[in-house]
């Protein structure tokens, strides 16, 4: 089975891209909501140790949480080192399922790959990127998102460019879904001959 890393910078449309790859048939595993899920269930004791008071009912309040580690890299240190662990047992248990299963192919979409060493991880890594200006005008229209929000945001991950470079294959979403969506169609082609599910017999 190949293991396909997906990553890209904010606003660079990784999720829409992450879709795309499920739609055809690849098994995914996404990291944002593997966070979620571990935010209501194993690393809630674990968080309220570290960060007393951003439990409520039982779940992690992700503003309450964000507010304790704003500005301060050795709590969110912390964080990571509570985090990080957990959502990897959480993707090579993803892995092993789909592999026993005859997967010929499976994605884990990590949004901090390279940041994180999880080049170690995949066998090939896909690249999500933009035109500069349309990931700006992205970001900037969600919700709550200021330009200082999206420096600091910016300032925490690899360079699109530093990316590219590292890429096995590029997907730009500046040019459109219908682009995008044919990439997408090429590069799981290219690594299973057009079956990402195990042929029947």
């Amino acid at each position: 089975m190949i293991v396909l890393g997906l990553t890209g910078s904010i606003g660079m449309g990784k999720s829409t891209t992450a879709r795309m790859f499920r739609e055809a048939g690849v098994p995914v595993h996404d990291s944002d909501e593997t966070v979620h899920r571990l935010y209501a269930g194993k690393a809630v004791p674990l968080i309220e140790e570290r960060f007393p008071g951003v439990v409520h009912d039982g779940v992690v309040d992700r503003e309450k949480l964000a507010k304790a580690v704003l500005g301060q890299p050795d709590a969110l240190k912390d964080l990571e080192r509570i985090v990080h662990p957990l959502v990897r047992a959480d993707a090579d248990a993803f892995l092993e399922h789909h592999r026993q299963a005859g997967a010929r192919l499976a994605l884990l979409d990590i949004p901090l790959l390279f940041e994180t060493g999880g080049e170690d991880r995949v066998d090939r890594i896909v690249v999500v990127t933009a035109p500069t200006e349309v990931q700006r005008q992205r970001v900037l229209a969600r919700p709550g998102m200021t330009e200082e929000k999206f420096e600091a945001i910016l300032s925490r991950q690899v360079p699109d460019a530093a990316k590219r470079r590292r890429a096995d294959f590029l997907i730009d979403t500046g040019q459109g879904m219908d682009a995008a969506r044919r990439r997408v169609a090429e590069i799981i082609d290219e690594l299973t001959g057009g079956k990402p599910k195990e042929a029947a017999g």
